[in-house]
């Protein structure tokens, strides 16, 4: 791993206590430009064996989605703070995610990884891998339907001259398919844009949002932003080619049109499984569609699911705190990324912490105040104010009380005082 990743986590850190702060760096520009390429330096661990580099097994893990979580920070000059832009903050995406050693992802306790990405990475790494299996299923469910049907159009008929071999292959495929769910699915899917849908997925990476600017003459854009607290991600409209800068008061799904003119709505059907609940994103493990051993008789090597690679090999990685196993804390020569996890583990605590609202805004003493937009007080804080208030008026008038007294009978002695000289 390279000196731009660690400076750039340094930042990190700096940044998520004070990020108003000024720069630590030595030149003026160096910290916006580690932002902007966040992430995008980390690099495959390897584990020495002798001689020889082997990579990290990731075949005994499954991905779990944790988070979603928009920061503001500060952006240098040429990236973000010049004079031709209204603030020198800009907005950083993050999904926090973990490699969890149960296949179903219930448990997550120890022996697990967390680890942290750009969203724009995330959501293109998970949104290609289940797009692929959507097709796969799709097509499997067809080719079981189609079977299903035969099968039972040549028993109408007496007829059972299909080869036995063939009918072994797709029974064996088709014999856990529910064709009749299957295919129900399928078919809505297939015919989205007929029923007045349009993929979520489509918008995830902010892009111009086309539509008849007759209203207010502004160019909005649209793409994925977090929601409910970061455990959704869903569609929004911004006010900026960045999509950094929410427009809360805008509806997306009004926006759509089909070329026909008519409204749409928006399927999450595929993009929901980015951020699923609960349950396991992936299996690391990569299910080989040819179960047998091959003609030599050779055990087939497991293989790593290429989505878990990729965001494995982007992210940052908080691994030894939790046990895991095949992590930093037993390789060799990566000091680096472990003079780095400190960080990385810190960051991502403040994100889980909720220090940071929806639009990446920090948060104040837990509550809805933030920094940098509209303030809101709470009800505690109302609260508060007002006791001290109160409190502060009652200690002046006993404060006024007790000089008044003190007066009054200092003026009593010197007049008793008085008369017994005369």
């Amino acid at each position: 791993m390279n000196l731009s990743f660690t400076l750039l986590l340094t930042g990190l850190g700096y940044s998520a206590a004070n990020p108003f702060a000024p720069k630590v760096s030595r030149t003026p520009t160096a910290k916006g430009h580690m932002n902007a390429k966040l992430l995008r330096a980390a690099t495959t661990l390897r584990k020495l064996d002798g001689d020889e580099e082997q990579e990290v097994d990731l075949t005994g893990y499954s991905m779990k989605f944790e988070k979603c979580q928009f920061v503001k920070q500060y952006d240098a000059e040429e990236d973000g703070g010049g004079e031709d832009n209204d603030t020198i903050l800009s907005t950083k995406r993050f999904v926090i995610f973990r490699l969890c050693p149960d296949a179903s992802c219930s448990s997550c306790n120890y022996n697990y990884g967390e680890y942290l990405v750009d969203m724009e990475t995330y959501l293109e790494a998970t949104l290609g891998y289940k797009q692929e299996v959507q097709e796969e299923y799709c097509e499997t469910c067809n080719e079981c339907y189609e079977w299903a049907a035969e099968q039972a159009e040549n028993e109408a008929n007496g007829d059972d001259a299909q080869e036995e071999d063939e009918d072994d292959e797709d029974a064996a495929m088709c014999q856990n398919v529910d064709t009749n769910s299957c295919y129900s699915e399928c078919q809505n899917i297939e015919n989205m844009e007929e029923n007045g849908y349009m993929d979520a997925s489509e918008y995830a990476q902010c892009q111009e949002l086309e539509y008849e600017n007759d209203d207010d003459g502004v160019q909005y854009y649209v793409g994925a932003m977090c929601a409910s607290s970061g455990s959704r991600i869903k569609i929004g409209i911004f006010t900026d080619e960045e999509c950094s800068v929410y427009d809360a008061s805008k509806d997306v799904e009004n926006y759509l049109k089909n070329d026909d003119g008519y409204n749409m709505k928006l399927s999450y059907h595929l993009l929901k499984q980015t951020f699923a609940e609960g349950e396991c994103i992936a299996n690391c493990l990569m299910e080989n569609e040819d179960e047998n051993n091959g003609d030599d008789g050779e055990e087939q090597e497991a293989e790593v699911n290429e989505m878990c690679e990729e965001l494995y090999e982007a992210a940052g990685k908080c691994e030894s705190s939790h046990g895991f196993a095949d992590g930093i804390v037993d390789y060799e020569n990566y000091d680096n990324q472990v003079r780095n996890e400190e960080l990385v583990c810190d960051f991502i605590s403040t994100l889980q912490a909720g220090h940071y609202d929806q639009t990446g805004e920090i948060v104040v003493s837990g509550g809805r105040t933030t920094l940098g937009g509209g303030a809101a007080t709470t009800g505690g804080q109302k609260f508060a104010l007002t006791f001290f208030i109160l409190g502060s008026v009652g200690l002046a008038g006993y404060a006024a009380m007790l000089h008044s007294q003190l007066t009054k009978g200092a003026k009593a002695d010197l007049s008793n005082q008085g008369g017994a000289m005369a």
